[in-house]
């Protein structure tokens, strides 16, 4: 059963994929850092997330450098950006350890911001939603390139209570910053 028939409080997990990567010779994969194009595309995220109304009350992130430059170049398009999680769980994660971290989230957060890692941020929105509007659940299962936003939302329950299935993908965004 799909909970988003408007029983309870409105819960939205906003799940955005770190920016494009730079693969410098003899760093490690957890210390790559941003690509010119990531650097440019991750600004354009936190746009997309603001105008949106997609602003999160809390964000998990991986602790990996590309997903960190991620947040801090996003969470700098917003006025005041929320607390942020750094969750070492997250770095090359599947899903029942992504789903470990959002059971994890307190009560009182109605809106996560999720930063990580393909391919178990793919799996994970196609794990959660029950279904789709439109196009979103080919969209995310064709490609869930860098910088790409998906919102899934259900009515009801709380983050512990999260499980396949629940909610709705009602979004997937993918924001590009403009080439100077």
């Amino acid at each position: 059963m799909i909970a988003h028939s408007g029983e309870g409080p409105l819960h939205r997990l906003v799940v955005l994929r770190h920016a494009k990567s730079a693969w410098p010779v003899g760093v490690s994969d957890h210390e790559r850092p941003l690509a010119p194009r990531g650097r440019r595309d991750a600004p354009a995220a936190g746009r997309a997330l603001a105008e949106s109304d997609w602003l999160p009350d809390l964000v998990l992130c991986s602790t990996a450098v590309r997903a960190r430059q991620t947040w801090e170049l996003a969470s700098a398009q917003w006025g005041t950006p929320p607390a942020v999680r750094l969750d070492p769980r997250l770095y090359a994660a599947d899903v029942p350890e992504l789903l470990e971290s959002v059971h994890q989230v307190p009560t009182e957060v109605q809106t996560l911001l999720l930063i990580g890692h393909n391919p178990g941020l793919a799996e994970l929105i196609l794990e959660l939603a029950g279904e789709g509007l439109d196009d979103t659940m080919d969209r995310v299962r064709a490609k869930f390139p860098t910088s790409a936003i998906a919102v899934l939302s259900w009515h009801g329950g709380t983050w512990h209570s999260l499980a396949p299935r629940m909610a709705l993908l009602t979004d997937v965004i993918v924001p590009r910053g403009k080439k100077k």
